[in-house]
């Protein structure tokens, strides 16, 4: 075999099914831990989900410390003012209740708590040379997967970016999916975290760096999103359907954590970082116009993704089947209520080349199918204006 078609595929131990949050103390005891930092924010806190996972640790005779001075884009202050808090009540371990923003948050205080330095220093692929202490996920959203990946998205708040850490030291110990936490997420948020996860395995399944296993991950997270996200949305208390988007996030957070992602998400990361503005929106926004650009490069696998997604090619040129899937994901966007464009989140044309200097330093980019210059990406940004 050679070198070339050598993949790795990492996850963590996962406990997947309703009520595994209460096994948060179970856990942290098969980590010997005895002071545990309780990573998490305000809407998951004022939810109640933070507050049981603390019982939980406390049935097991574990101290909690509580952190929660997190936005919706985890800063590097943020993170630093956690490491500070992790150091000073001598905490041993790490458990992250919420969305990807406490999850990733959660993971730069373990990286620099092992490592020191500032979370800054760890940037890019494999640069966290050791080990963090035990960390257990436990995810409030369908979408963003931090709890079975490799990643950490952090934004340098003066250099107006978002920074990818990628290292397989980030994958968590141990992920305790509970469908039931995602049934307290508003409308809004479920939309934009369900196009969150569609982005996820869409990007991983046309990276350079996808494979069989990544592919097949990919491809259920795709079709499972389009039968449910919708329902999810539309019905918040539907109990099947926020279970099958929150296996839909996992799938495709087990896909894109070993295939990487592309220039979607590179373009999103560029926004967040310069206008703080919602992930998961910055994806589904931009998740069009990058498939236009993209489509020429990897045409067999988008008119697969079309097929998981609904849209229908067959004896179509690649020009009408790029159409068509486009169309197809316009209009279900559109039917979550996500029907801004880039301008009215505040972007101008003043921004863009900014943008696109900090999206091609992204290292999503990498793995895109087709290799864009900076040019390209501001003509993607002005297409989404």
């Amino acid at each position: 075999m050679s070198v070339q078609n050598i993949r790795k595929f990492v996850i963590p131990e996962i406990v997947y099914g309703n009520g595994s949050l209460g096994l948060a103390g179970q856990y942290a005891n098969r980590f010997d831990l005895q002071t545990v930092m309780v990573v998490s924010d305000p809407g998951v806190e004022a939810a109640g989900w933070t507050a049981k996972v603390v019982d939980s640790l406390a049935v097991s005779g574990i101290a909690a410390v509580l952190f929660t001075r997190i936005t919706s884009n985890p800063k590097d202050h943020e993170v630093m003012a956690g490491v500070a808090l992790y150091r000073e009540a001598g905490c041993d371990g790490i458990v992250a209740v919420g969305g990807g923003s406490p999850m990733d948050c959660a993971k730069g205080i373990g990286i620099v708590s092992s490592n020191d330095g500032t979370i800054l220093d760890y940037a890019g692929v494999d640069q966290v040379p050791f080990p963090m202490p035990p960390l257990i996920c436990i995810p409030t959203t369908a979408g963003s997967a931090a709890d079975v990946s490799q990643f950490a998205i952090i934004t340098d708040t003066a250099g107006q970016r978002k920074t990818a850490i990628v290292s397989k030291s980030l994958v968590p110990d141990v992920s305790l999916i509970d469908p039931l936490l995602t049934m307290t997420m508003a409308p809004d948020l479920t939309a934009c975290t369900g196009m969150d996860a569609l982005v996820h395995a869409i990007e991983s399944y046309v990276s350079n760096a996808s494979s069989s296993f990544t592919d097949l991950h990919a491809l259920e997270a795709i079709r499972a999103i389009r039968q449910n996200l919708a329902a999810a949305f539309r019905e918040p208390a539907s109990l099947p359907a926020r279970e099958a988007m929150m296996y839909a996030s996992t799938q495709a957070g087990m896909s894109f954590s070993n295939a990487s992602l592309g220039a979607v998400h590179a373009m999103a990361h560029s926004l967040g970082g310069l206008l703080d503005s919602p992930h998961g929106e910055c994806n589904a926004l931009l998740l069009e116009h990058v498939i236009r650009y993209n489509f020429p490069a990897a045409a067999g696998r988008y008119r697969a993704i079309a097929q998981a997604f609904g849209v229908a090619t067959a004896g179509m040129d690649d020009e009408s089947a790029c159409a068509a899937l486009v169309k197809g994901i316009a209009e279900f966007r559109k039917s979550l209520g996500i029907a801004a464009t880039l301008g009215d989140q505040g972007v101008t044309r003043a921004h863009l080349p900014h943008l696109s200097a900090k999206a091609m330093e992204d290292a999503c980019m990498v793995t895109n199918p087709r290799r864009p210059t900076r040019q390209d990406i501001e003509r993607i940004y002005a297409a989404a204006l």
